[in-house]
């Protein structure tokens, strides 16, 4: 993708290079249409001036006059009727000339080559240097007819001036470019920190400096506006988890005394049926929901990173086999196949928070597994990093589902939240403890029933 930064630099030289290209065609179009007849006129007066001198003066030498006339700075072409022709003066490019246009000439007529030279795109018919672009005038020596052929030198007229303007110009093109590149580095500056910043209010960093600016334009007030935006969304962010901790620290008040009593009350109860199975299911929605209050408390903590890293030196392998070790009475009851490769790996991490993530890994793989299904559970070490991997033989998910499984609360769909017990909060939490340890997690799965693999990527150190 192109930076506003190139694609401003490229569209303002590509509009000098446009206005340098149209100012160009504009003025040859007005040196054809308008310069070029009073040029042919101006020069025809001096070519006709040059044949009365060389007329009226006998006595002088024309090749000495013409050679003087070329120093002066005109190039010069002299013919006879017999076809014998002398040039004075610098070289024409081009010295062909149409024997019927020297036959015009020796019959007292004047060959208008300016007026009548062919119109070329880029090169004006004034800076042709060739034979047919000239004057040509009859006059009369010692008794001879000749014909005269007459230009200005236009290099020799104008060298300096072309030197001169030729700098000009390239110094033009040069510094223009100079100061466009270092004129949009100002104006998109505003523009690039805007960016930086939508990009860390998108993954949730809300204290975003560098956006001051003093510019007063558009780009200043759209600026402001945003450095503003950022402020009240973190206020409200801030209001949020606020919220969720103090909700949650007087949820789980109430839910002890709830599970504390409802324990009493079973034991003081007789074997009635109905009543035991009541309590059971006043105590198992008190152990769901006190996991849920847990899960926000914890979360909340990590979005406030109150609860900082504490790292420290363990084996992950060991962690992950004592996991499994907890989790097999839990396995076996639901009639699954667990598989591992696991080796002694150890890494410096939060042990506690890391155990959250395994945790949730492998009770996702059993609750979304399906009957007689199979759980696989895989530790590889690489050179910088561990990967670990949970797959499981379950129904999968689609596309949609695995775009949003990280976001909190999210279910995949109502059927299947109604039978399998969650707060759709794990997986939000696993993200959160993987980032906090500057590590990626990702998710492989399809609908066609070949299950769900979670790879967690980790540095060692």
């Amino acid at each position: 993708m192109r930076s506003l930064y190139s694609t401003f630099t490229a569209t303002t030289i590509g509009i000098m290079l446009l206005s340098f290209l149209t100012a160009f065609f504009i003025s040859n179009t007005y040196y054809q249409q308008y310069l070029k007849p009073e040029n042919d006129e101006k020069n025809t007066q001096i070519a006709l001036e040059m044949a009365t001198f060389i007329d009226r003066n006998p006595e002088v030498s024309i090749n000495e006059y013409l050679e003087n006339m070329a120093a002066v700075g005109y190039q010069l072409y002299l013919t006879d009727d017999s076809g014998d022709g002398t040039f004075y003066g610098s070289e024409f490019r081009k010295d062909a000339l149409p024997n019927h246009v020297v036959e015009t000439v020796l019959d007292g007529n004047i060959h208008h080559g300016m007026q009548e030279f062919p119109r070329e795109t880029f090169v004006t018919g004034f800076f042709a240097n060739e034979l047919k672009n000239t004057i040509g005038v009859p006059l009369e020596y010692q008794g001879e007819n000749y014909a005269l052929f007459m230009r200005p030198d236009i290099e020799k007229l104008f060298n300096e001036m072309h030197l001169l303007f030729g700098w000009l110009f390239l110094l033009t093109i040069i510094l223009s470019i100079i100061f466009v590149l270092i004129g949009t580095k100002y104006m998109v500056r505003p523009v690039t920190r805007l960016s930086a910043a939508t990009k860390a209010l998108s993954k949730g960093s809300y204290n975003i400096d560098g956006l001051e600016t003093k510019r007063k334009d558009e780009l200043g007030e759209l600026t402001k506006s945003f450095a503003q935006m950022a402020e009240r969304i973190r206020q409200t962010e801030n209001m949020r988890k606020d919220f969720i901790s103090n909700i949650t620290h007087d949820i789980n008040s109430p839910l002890s005394n709830i599970k504390g009593y409802s324990a009493l009350l079973q034991n003081e109860l007789d074997s009635d049926g109905k009543a035991q199975e009541y309590l059971s299911i006043i105590n198992g929605e008190s152990d769901r929901i006190s996991a849920m209050t847990n899960q926000l408390l914890l979360l909340s903590s990590l979005d406030h990173e109150e609860h900082l890293l504490k790292k420290k030196t363990y084996d992950v392998g060991s962690q992950l086999r004592r996991l499994i070790h907890r989790y097999e009475w839990k396995i076996d009851e639901s009639n699954l196949m667990l598989s591992h490769d696991i080796q002694d790996v150890v890494i410096a991490g939060d042990e506690t928070l890391l155990e959250a993530v395994w945790d949730n890994l492998l009770s996702n793989a059993i609750k979304y597994n399906s009957a007689f299904g199979e759980i696989g559970i895989e530790l590889i070490e690489h050179e910088g990093d561990i990967e670990v991997s949970f797959s499981d033989t379950g129904i999968g998910m689609g596309e949609e589902a695995k775009q949003h499984i990280f976001e909190r609360f999210y279910r995949e769909d109502s059927s299947r939240s109604g039978k399998i017990q969650g707060s759709g909060l794990g997986l939000s939490i696993v993200q959160k403890v993987v980032q906090l340890h500057n590590g990626t997690i990702s998710v492989q799965s399809n609908k066609n029933g070949h299950g769900t693999v979670f790879r967690v990527v980790l540095p060692k150190k």
